[in-house]
């Protein structure tokens, strides 16, 4: 456990000694900031409407604001963490670095949760950065606290669904564009699965959306704080580490 922490502490450095990581907070927070204050102004704004013209009761904090606030930071979690994740194994094959790590005393295991450990940090900085907007809710108005504990949890077992899918990619290939958009496709394509299950069978649509990322993710919108999505994101993540596991053994003994 002492190696996987070394690698996950070295790469998460490595994120601060260039502008990399720098660049991602201040997008995400100066996009996901922009967003909050924009949706804050025109709940404010319907709430004086309604008032005004008696057009009966407004959406609450926790439908107009809190829901819409781990909405657009699921999506701009969705478009960063490929970029983020798309150097950890690919930079070190470009680099030809990758043949030190093969050859040192640490496994393919430490190594591939060292890199995933690192990039899951990032995440819960970010997240952790994100705070203000709640307490700026809870000093404003009055939001449940269930749906805000529930959207981190959710927001952050998703993005570290999308880190692992990030990891595998970055591990398939060297160079750090393809694993980006790999990436991007592969996290596309279990955010819009549920979409197919509209048109499939009963039995085809029922796997189609429990494969969904977003589905599971719903609940805990809501508050709801269930063990069997728990498991799926634990299970998803999971399945694309073994992938990149895989992909490193065989590289391994090429």
């Amino acid at each position: 456990m002492n190696k996987t922490w070394i690698i996950t502490w070295r790469d998460f450095k490595a994120n601060f000694t260039s502008p990399i990581g720098y660049i991602f907070i201040t997008a995400f927070l100066g996009l996901l900031g922009y967003m909050f204050f924009y949706n804050l102004y025109h709940f404010n704004l319907q709430n004086l409407q309604y008032q005004q013209f008696n057009m009966g009761k407004a959406a609450s904090i926790t439908d107009g604001i809190v829901r819409p606030l781990f909405g657009n930071m699921n999506v701009l979690l969705f478009i960063i963490m490929p970029f983020l994740t798309m150097r950890l194994f690919a930079e070190e094959k470009k680099n030809h670095s990758i043949e030190l790590l093969m050859t040192a005393p640490v496994t393919i295991t430490q190594m591939v949760l060292g890199k995933f450990f690192s990039a899951v940090l990032m995440l819960g900085l970010m997240l952790t950065l994100t705070t203000f907007y709640p307490i700026v809710l809870a000093v404003t108005g009055n939001p449940d606290a269930g749906p805000i504990v529930g959207g981190y949890l959710g927001t952050f077992l998703m993005g570290a669904c999308f880190i692992a899918i990030g990891v595998f990619c970055s591990a398939v290939t060297e160079n750090q564009i393809v694993a980006a958009s790999v990436s991007f496709g592969l996290i596309l394509f279990f955010w819009l699965i549920s979409w197919a299950s509209q048109s499939a069978g009963s039995v085809i649509g029922d796997v189609l959306t429990y494969l969904s990322l977003i589905t599971h993710y719903n609940e805990f919108s809501q508050g709801l704080l269930t063990a069997k999505n728990l498991i799926f994101y634990l299970s998803f993540a999971f399945f694309w580490l073994f992938m990149a596991h895989r992909v490193l053994e065989s590289y391994r003994w090429r």
